[in-house]
């Protein structure tokens, strides 16, 4: 490692360092390249880290000894929705971001599968009136923009209504957006044919933005959906990164070296192509994208509603849904998560609602779909598949989670364990793959995927984005009975060289910044 003195002349010229706020000492530190740990120290001034190695001290900072502790760039959290549910990180009750603080999360990004905010200027302006205690990086949200243009219709867009879609994905890029995001099993975005998200990535790509899809089919259609998005990459002429990748469903299963081969064979080819992950055999979303066909959840509320209770629709609707309980084992596989009208049956799955009910598993889904839907944990994937997709070099550790407080909900644990999930069970108890690997999916590898400057890596001159963790207690704790369980292990955490877990307690600190990706 550089000599400390050399690299602070760098950073500073021919003016004396800055007094140091914190070093510490003795760590085994871990860049975020790849590279194995080495012993050493870091030293933190202001935002900035100033200095790594073997540090020689300016001014009197607090000096932590980091012996058996890992120091690592803080966590980047490529695919969050923490700009939507309740509470938000825009809203008071969210803005410390508490269940990613504590697992070393220093940057979420939101905009994801498409939803969210259409105005990036006005949430970045928010964040920042609010403050915040992660980072937070915005998407272009396709789903989102092509409501306000056309609504939820299933039909190609006119030539006005796509050249309002333009506008607003453009007006997004220049307010700081890093790319655009599409979410290609919900509404209105499933609608869309290909050439409709090529004309958007393309503006998108103006701006030197990423294309990132929750693709059409994660299922049956898995290659042909990442196909799809491969394409829009190369005639769009912009990275393309695919979200929480998987094969979901028994009959999908085993698929996963597949579509491994397929990305491996369009980046041989030169196209840039990333993906991300969270390591649970579950995934979670609404009931309604989980068992009822796209093709009867267009138009309005409403109208939803009422091809719900009408003779002819709702009978097909049912067929629809009977067909789907018998790949999900009668309904077994699908947890509540969230239902407001029957707040008891959340934790529960649907096969044991009907049970208890006297009714099947398709009666209890069309009666939560004709009360407003509820929110699903769906257990569709397989370990083997899971443990293939992480050990991927172009696979980042991402969670799909959102802001969440401790509840009677019972949602998906990934809001609360991915990322010690990933390194202190997958990488430190079985083994999967390397610590400098596991870290480097979490850190340098998001950072390069959405070109995310000065962030990702413990290099001087960058933003002291730290986490200090214990490598022999850091572990997520939060399971799918009782998902409201904080991690633990990680000691020390700084946001913009803010402290915000010290000595393992987290502080009412907001470290965090609107991060505005530079317009083109």
């Amino acid at each position: 490692m550089l000599n400390t003195i050399v690299l602070m002349l760098g950073l500073f010229g021919a003016e004396p360092p800055p007094a140091m706020d914190v070093v510490i000492r003795g760590a085994t530190l871990y860049d975020g390249s790849g590279k194995p740990g080495v012993i050493g120290d870091i030293a933190i001034a202001g935002e900035r880290i100033v200095a790594i190695g073997k540090v020689e001290v300016v001014g009197k900072p607090r000096e932590i000894d980091g012996k058996s502790l890992v120091v690592a760039p803080g966590f980047i959290d490529l695919h969050t929705h923490c700009d939507t549910g309740a509470p938000t990180i825009a809203q008071s009750t969210g803005k410390l971001n508490k269940n990613y603080l504590t697992q070393g999360v220093t940057t979420v990004v939101t905009g994801n599968c498409g939803s969210g905010p259409v105005n990036a200027k006005d949430f970045y302006d928010k964040l920042d009136k609010n403050g915040i205690g992660t980072n937070v990086a915005h998407l272009a949200t396709h789903n989102s923009i092509r409501s306000v243009a056309m609504g939820n219709s299933n039909r190609a867009p006119t030539a006005e209504e796509l050249a309002k879609m333009e506008q607003l994905v453009d007006q997004a890029m220049k307010d700081g957006v890093w790319g655009l995001s599409t979410g290609l099993i919900y509404t209105p975005g499933t609608y869309s044919e290909t050439t409709e998200l090529i004309a958007l990535a393309k503006v998108a790509a103006k701006h030197k933005g990423m294309y990132t899809s929750h693709i059409r089919d994660e299922g049956s259609g898995l290659l042909n959906a990442i196909g799809e998005a491969l394409r829009i990459g190369r005639e769009a002429k912009l990275p393309v990164h695919i979200s929480h990748i998987k094969a979901s469903g028994k009959g999908t299963w085993g698929r996963s070296g597949d579509a491994v081969s397929l990305i491996k064979k369009a980046i041989a080819d030169g196209q840039e192509v990333t993906a991300d992950q969270y390591p649970y055999i579950a995934s979670s979303t609404s009931l309604s994208a989980t068992v009822i066909p796209s093709r009867f959840r267009d138009g309005t509320s409403k109208e939803y509603k009422d091809r719900l209770g009408d003779p002819e629709k709702g009978e097909q609707i049912r067929k629809a849904v009977d067909a789907a309980m018998k790949s999900r084992d009668g309904g077994k596989t699908i947890q509540i998560a969230r239902y407001g009208p029957n707040p008891k049956w959340q934790g529960k799955n649907l096969k044991e609602i009907a049970e208890a009910e006297k009714k099947s598993s398709t009666d209890i889904v069309i009666e939560i779909e004709k009360n407003g839907g509820a929110g699903v944990v769906n257990f569709g994937m397989s370990e083997e598949d899971v443990r293939v997709y992480m050990k991927q070099p172009f696979v980042a550790t991402a969670s799909d989670g959102s802001v969440h407080l401790p509840g009677a909900t019972v949602p998906h644990p990934r809001s609360y364990g991915t990322f010690p999930r990933k390194i202190g069970r997958y990488c430190l108890a079985d083994g999967l793959l390397p610590l400098e690997q596991a870290i480097r999916s979490s850190s340098g590898l998001p950072a390069d995927i959405l070109h995310l400057p000065e962030r990702g890596y413990l290099k001087p001159g960058y933003f002291a984005d730290v986490v200090v963790f214990d490598p022999k207690t850091f572990k997520d704790t939060a399971t799918y009975d009782k998902p409201h369980q904080y991690a633990e292990g990680v000691k020390y955490l700084f946001v913009n060289g803010k402290m915000v877990i010290d000595g393992g307690e987290v502080k009412e600190v907001f470290g965090g910044k609107a991060l505005r990706h530079a317009p083109k």
